[in-house]
């Protein structure tokens, strides 16, 4: 992949400093996100106040429960497609009929959380402009600015000839396994659509708003040695070789020194090795027994890789087979295996035509232009998996801290600027014809 300059993914768009005052449907649907703000926030917090860990499947069903009335009053229809047998709850899909021969819109979140039934942090609270609970930024606050937004639309005329499916899948922050099965009605949706927004969180650098055009990959990997083993007064001997972890430490230095190009990273996070070692079912756990004076046998490393790219990361891939293939003193047996993970999402040119667009409505609304993010700054999601698809973009959900962790706390007003947002760059791609 060619290295993309920092510079290369800033995309200028200027926003007059004067612009005239929203005048009709636009004017309405704001007028409208401003009106209902106290409905909303009801709707959020009914939300937020009932668990839905990505594990409590009941939980997020009835989050499920909560959503669904509040969008067939819009007119749209809901489909749940069961996921137990990824060990998860299942998806909620929402869907609004419009014009024919419209573009088809994908929105893009999730019903679960980071919150477990256990966790000491349950309860949504609302101080001042602030809003904390489980949940209230990732996703839920997504779904709030998403009804919100829809809600305008309706009120203003222009969600009749919208084509609009909102997939709200039960597990984003832990995905079912496999994750083929898992997200397979998600990619199929892709397909079948022309451009995704995905409603998790807004970016914020300086205080300013970002548009985020790009996300990295997520891809863990497991690295297993074998090795002659012995009595430790042989080691390095023409015999028995250096062991096991000494070649893994040639291997990992080996990534290090050789991987490291733009966008690309690569963390080793668990280690282990002696005369035995091996990876817990759950693949988060890493052990090893054995004694000072035995050289080790085996080891196991497990650590995740993110790219930019497909290509950029098939390349990696291959880069770290070819470092594992190497020969090294005594061992015997070598291996790294990788697991599907999240795909990277490309900032293309598509996705940045997109950005112009929600410019556009930053004009008309008096805001300053958006600038996209440096993809550095921003995880893997759910909209990585249909990136290769449908153009995309990320971030019009609100602006939140602590996100994942006790306290999470969500700015209320950027719900508001985000509902607005949404209503009218909806509006506008929902006018747009269909090239297919």
């Amino acid at each position: 992949m060619r290295p993309i300059a920092a510079a290369a993914l800033s995309v200028a768009f200027a926003c007059g400093a004067a612009h005239a005052a929203p005048a009709g449907p636009d004017a309405k649907m704001i007028a409208t996100v401003d009106a209902e703000q106290a409905k909303t926030l009801k709707f959020l917090e009914t939300m937020v106040n009932q668990n839905s860990g990505s594990r409590n499947l009941e939980g997020v069903r009835k989050v499920r429960d909560i959503v669904v009335p509040e969008f067939t009053a819009l007119g749209f229809a809901a489909r749940w497609i069961p996921m137990e047998q990824t060990g998860r709850a299942g998806h909620l899909v929402l869907t609004h009929k419009g014009k024919k021969g419209a573009k088809k819109l994908l929105l893009i979140g999730h019903l679960d959380t980071v919150f477990e039934p256990d966790s000491p942090f349950q309860t949504y609270v609302l101080q001042g402009d602030k809003a904390t609970g489980p949940g209230v930024g990732d996703d839920k606050g997504g779904i709030a600015v998403i009804l919100a937004a829809v809600r305008a639309m309706q009120a203003a005329g222009t969600l009749k000839n919208a084509n609009i499916e909102v997939f709200l899948t039960g597990d984003e922050e832990e995905a079912g396994s496999p994750p083929e099965v898992a997200r397979a009605d998600l990619v199929a949706a892709a397909k079948a659509a022309h451009v995704a927004l995905d409603f998790e969180g807004l970016s914020r650098e300086d205080g300013k708003d970002m548009g985020s055009i790009a996300r990295r990959s997520s891809q863990s990997w497991t690295l297993t040695i074998e090795a002659k083993s012995g009595h430790s007064s042989g080691v390095w001997g023409e015999r028995a070789g250096d062991g096991a972890i000494y070649a893994a430490a040639k291997i990992v230095n080996a990534l290090r020194e050789e991987l490291p190009e733009p966008y690309l990273t690569l963390n080793v996070g668990l280690i282990a090795g002696g005369a035995e070692a091996e990876v817990a079912e759950d693949n988060a756990h890493v052990s090893a027994q054995g004694k000072t004076n035995i050289i080790a046998g085996k080891v196991v490393a497990r650590g995740d890789l993110r790219t930019l790219s497909p290509e950029q990361n098939r390349n990696a891939m291959r880069k770290m087979e070819g470092i594992v293939a190497r020969t090294f003193p005594g061992v015997t047996s070598a291996r790294i295996e990788f697991s599907e993970g999240y795909p990277p999402m490309a900032p293309t040119d598509g996705n940045k035509a997109l950005l112009a667009k929600l410019n556009q409505v930053n004009a008309t609304m008096g805001l300053p232009a958006m600038q996209p993010l440096d993809p550095m700054k921003r995880g893997a999601g759910d909209i990585s998996f249909v990136a290769e698809y449908v153009d995309g973009l990320v971030g019009l959900g609100p602006h939140s801290t602590g996100d994942h962790a006790p306290g999470e706390t969500v700015d209320v007003p950027s719900i508001w600027t985000q509902a607005k947002r949404a209503a009218l760059l909806m509006t506008r791609l929902a006018t747009e014809k269909s090239a297919r």
